[in-house]
């Protein structure tokens, strides 16, 4: 039983429950309200870590999908 245990142990990394994608949105949103407010440069660095977010979402999605 214990050598079953650390297998799944060792599986947990493996699976991702979705939070750049949350983390991604929540920066997108962020853009936005900058944008609108007219900080530009908050708005911009905003946006860079929504698309580095979304872009490491959708490469632990495939792997997660492949595996």
């Amino acid at each position: 039983m214990v050598q079953l245990n650390t297998v799944m142990d060792a599986l947990v990394p493996l699976q991702f429950s979705g939070e750049f994608l949350q983390y991604a949105i929540v920066f997108f949103v962020l853009a936005i309200i900058a944008a609108a407010v007219g900080a530009r440069g908050v708005a911009g660095i905003s946006m860079e870590i929504a698309r580095i977010f979304i872009i490491v979402f959708i490469i632990l999605a495939i792997v997660s999908l492949l595996l």
